[in-house]
């Protein structure tokens, strides 16, 4: 399953990528899930994986640099992009070194390109993740970290927050 999380703060542009996504994405069990609220959407992403952040640069409650800043540090395998209408040159940089944006998509988008960026950046989060799959095992290999720390790690990539136990002030559990 893959999926794509969209954050922006206008609904009609949110409705129109999903609509875009929907029609010329040809991915089996392809997710979308959006966001007006920048926060809303970082609050999500502590609860599930995506594989690809689109964000809009300009917001009310913070920027699209700073939201994707915010998930690199939530998230730092998520394949951030940003979506904005601004093409001045501090914006692009910005973007790109405070967030490490893998592409810039600009409004008005063509549909051709927006479907050629997500290919790429689904094929650059698929080898991410499998370099970290590599990694852990030669780390597992050279007895840096045990199977079951690796087992771990996967459950906690596959359901994040699946291990954290939340206790109450009389040490209950939270659910």
């Amino acid at each position: 399953m893959r999926r794509i999380l969209l954050v922006d703060d206008e609904v009609n542009v949110l409705n129109a990528l999903v609509r875009a996504m929907r029609q010329h994405l040809d991915i089996p069990d392809l997710q979308i899930e959006t966001f007006s609220d920048p926060f809303d959407a970082l609050t999500r992403c502590a609860e599930v994986t995506f594989d690809v952040v689109i964000s809009d640069y300009r917001m009310p409650q913070m920027t699209g640099v700073e939201f994707l800043h915010a998930i690199m540090e939530v998230a730092p395998d998520t394949v951030r992009m940003i979506l904005s209408a601004s093409t001045e040159f501090e914006t692009v940089m910005s973007a790109i070194n405070e967030a490490q944006v893998f592409r810039f998509i600009p409004k008005p988008w063509q549909v051709g390109d927006l479907r050629e960026n997500i290919r790429l950046a689904l094929e650059y989060r698929d080898t991410l993740h499998e370099q970290h799959r590599l990694a852990d095992r030669q780390r597992v290999q050279d007895g840096t970290m045990t199977r079951e720390e690796l087992a771990i790690r996967q459950m906690e990539e596959e359901e994040p927050g699946l291990l954290k136990v939340k206790w109450g002030p009389n040490g209950e559990i939270i659910m």
